[in-house]
């Protein structure tokens, strides 16, 4: 018979051997033109996207500096913070987390050198729930696809929001176009990304993700993939979602 702990449902989604990948280059978060250079040419749109829906969901205006202003944001799996850093110059209060202490460490490092004030934690989004906390806004960019049970982590992001509050998720799609470009193309022709960084089978539908989101009681929204120009060399939002994409839910008052 097997026992399940206290902290083992803390550590539920983690999935041991991604975390210890990416916490090897934990050195190299920052370093825009290293492994993670990828994330950083994703961040503008990806910080779009976070704040068009976040000022759409709570009715602000998206081109106000501090638009998010008063808000609580939790970034889950935050890495070295290149997503959390400009949120929280946008007014967030941002708590971001990941299981990884090396990639935690790099993160308060680098917003200590910036002057941001970001609650960086070594934690799961587990043990969060399992504490009692919530936020206005809960964000998981590039994270899904590495856990061992999506839909019971969606079922915590969603736990982890406020009544009112609204859940955003980023990843791959599922299909023949993300194979050949997210793993072929970007790992093994262009050599953006280590490989190994990815499992096409572990990418997650719109579908599906809308499905994991109804399952964990929230309202799936609006939908918008991230799409690569190679001839501007720049990433932009549109309707493709064939490839990387953003998934939006509400979560209702009652």
């Amino acid at each position: 018979m097997t026992t399940t702990t206290s902290k083992d449902t803390a550590k539920a989604s983690v999935d041991e051997a991604e975390v210890a990948r990416f916490a090897a280059n934990a050195h190299l978060w920052w370093d825009p033109s290293g492994p993670y250079a990828p994330l950083h040419a994703l961040t503008p749109v990806r910080v779009t996207f976070v704040r068009d829906e976040t000022t759409r969901h709570f009715s602000r205006d998206p081109l106000v500096l501090r638009c998010l202003d008063g808000l609580t944001l939790l970034d889950v799996g935050c890495g070295g913070g290149i997503l959390a850093e400009p949120l929280s110059r946008l007014g967030a209060k941002v708590t971001a987390i990941d299981p990884a202490e090396k990639n935690v460490a790099a993160a308060r490092a680098h917003a200590g050198e910036a002057g941001l004030a970001i609650d960086y934690r070594a934690e799961t989004a587990e043990a969060l729930l399992a504490a009692g906390e919530s936020f206005d806004v809960v964000v998981a960019s590039e994270v899904i696809e590495h856990v061992t049970d999506p839909g019971a982590f969606v079922k915590t992001l969603a736990g982890l929001t406020k009544p009112g509050g609204i859940v955003m998720l980023s990843t791959l799609n599922r299909t023949l176009k993300s194979f050949g470009l997210a793993i072929i193309g970007a790992e093994y022709i262009l050599r953006w990304l280590p490989r190994g960084t990815h499992d096409w089978e572990k990418f997650v539908t719109p579908d599906e993700m809308a499905h994991y989101a109804r399952g964990a009681g929230l309202v799936p929204g609006n939908r918008r993939g991230m799409i690569y120009n190679p001839l501007k060399r720049e990433w932009n939002l549109g309707a493709d979602t064939d490839v990387n994409y953003w998934f939006a839910a509400d979560k209702s008052e009652g």
